[in-house]
């Protein structure tokens, strides 16, 4: 892989103001984001995530490769946290293993990005529904984890908490998800010229938002960074090996079902990824007992860098030997 396209990534401002999130917390500054600010930025980043996939997926029509894109990154989003939770179980508690099973179903949009310029580097075509595929992975993801932390979680001894209806209506209705999955319709059903009045608000400042979310992201997370340390081999273990099993499994399933080269690697991409925007955003206000110092940390100091450097280039390898 192009080492300036490395560089290039480590170097992003929101992945710098994140560090910077980390510096300030270790050294007790008094940097802060207020609550509510934070809360705001959490709704934004799903608001604009969720609308510009609907929009995406309204340009680019259905055909037969669409459709079983789209279903497969619904599967796995649904999959990855449900197999992962279990074994996430094994060292640690319902909310945490809860809200790291939906941090590791969802994606990472910078490594979804640096993917494509991997394969336009190598003159690699690929569709643009995989945007589409990337946001509608975002929302199955948060919904499983919320639900196995209400099914097995013990805060409530009234069982009807803990009945499948009263579940998904919980998970459907948290204010996160319904954020996420009423965007994406709203893009879809948008009229085009319409929709391109509240552009500048979706794209054109979504950036110093998002460095602003991660800012605060690296404040929370330092401060809570022993969590981390007290399952840490578990942890970076499982940070590394479970990409490598569902980008593999992706590869080998969209390969045997006749899917192009191009969009088998972006699903194997977004199955091999950890969401450290949408997934957090939504934690936040959907599961506050989860520990921050876990799954964010996991998601950008583990699965983030190991599939920039060593997960795209072996993706590739392994589907180019198919």
């Amino acid at each position: 892989m192009n080492p300036s396209i490395i560089i290039s990534n480590l170097t992003n401002p929101t992945l710098l103001f994140f560090l910077l999130g980390i510096v300030a917390a270790m050294i007790k500054s008094d940097l802060e984001i207020p609550p509510q600010i934070s809360k705001f930025l959490s709704l934004y980043l799903l608001f604009s995530i969720g609308f510009k996939g609907g929009m995406e997926l309204a340009h680019s029509g259905l055909n037969k490769e669409i459709m079983l894109t789209l279903g497969l990154s619904i599967v796995f989003s649904i999959l990855v946290p449900l197999y992962t939770y279990f074994i996430l179980r094994r060292k640690l508690d319902v909310y945490n293993a809860g809200a790291l099973a939906a941090t590791y179903g969802s994606v990472s949009a910078v490594t979804f990005i640096t993917a494509t310029t991997f394969l336009t580097d190598k003159q690699v075509p690929f569709g643009g529904h995989m945007v589409a595929a990337m946001a509608l992975m975002e929302s199955p993801a948060i919904i499983i984890g919320v639900s196995l932390i209400r099914w097995f979680s013990n805060d409530d001894t009234n069982t009807n908490h803990h009945s499948v209806g009263s579940i998904m209506k919980e998970a459907f209705s948290n204010g996160s998800v319904l954020m996420i999955l009423g965007s994406l319709v709203i893009g879809i059903v948008s009229d085009e010229k319409q929709a391109e009045g509240i552009k500048p608000f979706t794209s054109d400042i979504f950036k110093g938002f998002l460095a602003v979310f991660l800012l605060d992201m690296g404040i929370v997370a330092a401060k809570r960074i022993k969590a981390f340390g007290k399952a840490g081999w578990f942890l970076t273990a499982f940070g590394i090996f479970i990409p490598l099993i569902n980008a593999a499994l992706a590869i080998l399933i969209a390969h045997s079902l006749g899917i192009s080269d191009g969009n088998a690697f972006l699903l194997a991409i977004l199955a091999g990824s950890a969401s450290y925007i949408a997934v957090p955003a939504a934690l936040r206000l959907a599961i506050p007992q989860a520990d921050p110092g876990l799954y964010i940390p996991m998601a950008l100091a583990i699965t983030f860098p190991f599939n920039i450097v060593v997960g795209i280039p072996t993706y590739y390898w392994l589907l180019s030997v198919l």
